[in-house]
């Protein structure tokens, strides 16, 4: 069976740089990945075998050279043949010689695509993140009602001013990894029922950079961050609830360890409102209760309520049976998502006299 050109199965030029090739396989491995709706195992396969040779330099000039014949064997072995999907990938993920190499290098990629997450190793496409923070701010019933700006300050781990988060002590620089040799990753072998099984792990002393410091810095002694005392301005939105949550990304603590993917962690602020003596909050509503004497329900009367907005006139027509509602428009809860509020309700009890002289008695009587 005639193979295809590694250049036309990519979709890339002959002339094409090392990034062009690797975005390449990336798009298209993604694509025809056989866990994937629609994909293909034999052109997933194909794609893998191309990137196999082409993304090495001595591979990709034998193959511009001699065409096929020039890899014949690696390409052989990057193609697998049977097995989990995942045998003779060797070559592909660092040639291992003796068992089984556990390293899915760029396939942390692709599975990143298909799962939304950092990817499940490579120390290229895994980012560094910082810690999350979470902090509980309380609030007046007011302050929730029309919002307020609230300054927060926190103890966070931050970037280390001294060497702006490299790790590296200022006038050194950064240089391969002694454990690692610039890998990323240290190789352990494990002997098994199955063989020997060599598993790659995050290098401990550089953390998978693949560098090291010439010399550490002497402040954060090599963790690239620094305690420090920050202060944040957090507007409250009107309208805000108990337990409601507000999150600021990338406010929370910068992340141990230099490199360049580096970001912050968030900030989940956690809001308590105080409850008020007065007011009580229903959805958009608020609610109070006013008392009033039982002449004032007979004959009607104009009531000073107590709102948000400070006293407001009520007209308590007469007749007035315990436990009416009235309702106050426009002066509850402002609505979070769009303009306007809700409405104020008003609980009218009636006050009724329980200790009555002979001569009070006769009046209610008369009446």
């Amino acid at each position: 069976m005639n193979k295809r050109d590694y250049y036309e199965v990519l979709g890339v030029s002959k002339n094409a740089s090392e990034d062009e090739i690797k975005k390449a396989f990336r798009r298209l491995a993604v694509q025809h990945h056989p866990d994937r709706d629609g994909g293909d195992e034999t052109k997933f396969k194909e794609i893998n075998e191309a990137y196999e040779i082409l993304r090495n330099s001595e591979k990709r000039q034998r193959y511009d050279q001699f065409g096929h014949a020039g890899v014949g064997t690696s390409a052989a072995s990057a193609s697998g043949g049977g097995g989990s999907g995942f045998s003779g990938y060797e070559d592909i993920f660092g040639g291992a010689q003796q068992g089984f190499h556990v390293d899915l290098g760029d396939f942390g990629d692709i599975f990143s695509s298909f799962f939304g997450g950092a990817g499940m190793g490579g120390r290229r496409s895994q980012a560094r993140r910082g810690n999350d923070v979470q902090v509980e701010v309380g609030l007046t019933f007011e302050e929730a009602i029309f919002g307020v700006d609230k300054e927060i300050t926190l103890n966070l781990e931050d970037t280390c001013t001294h060497c702006q988060g490299t790790t590296v002590e200022p006038g050194y620089q950064m240089k391969t990894c002694s454990t690692c040799q610039g890998s990323g990753q240290t190789v352990q072998m494990h002997r098994t029922v199955f063989g020997n099984i060599q598993q790659a792990r995050t290098c401990p002393t550089c953390r998978g950079r693949g560098q090291e410091p010439e010399k550490v810095c002497s402040r954060c002694h090599g963790s690239g961050t620094e305690k420090r005392r920050t202060t944040t301005t957090i507007k409250i939105p009107a309208g805000i609830g108990d337990g409601a949550t507000i999150r600021l990304r990338e406010h929370g603590e910068a992340p141990v360890g230099g490199g360049s993917a580096r970001q912050k962690g968030d900030l989940y602020v956690i809001i308590n409102v105080r409850s008020h003596k007065q007011f009580t909050r229903e959805g958009d509503l608020i609610l109070s209760t006013e008392t009033i004497s039982m002449k004032e329900a007979v004959l009607g009367t104009i009531l000073e309520v107590a709102t948000v907005e400070g006293p407001k006139k009520l007209k308590i027509p007469a007749g007035t049976q315990p436990g009416t509602d009235f309702r106050l428009r426009g002066l509850g809860v402002p609505h979070l998502k769009g303009g306007g509020r809700g409405d104020q309700i008003i609980r009218v009890e009636v006050t009724i006299p329980t200790h009555l002289n002979r001569h009070q008695r006769r009046l209610i009587d008369e009446l």
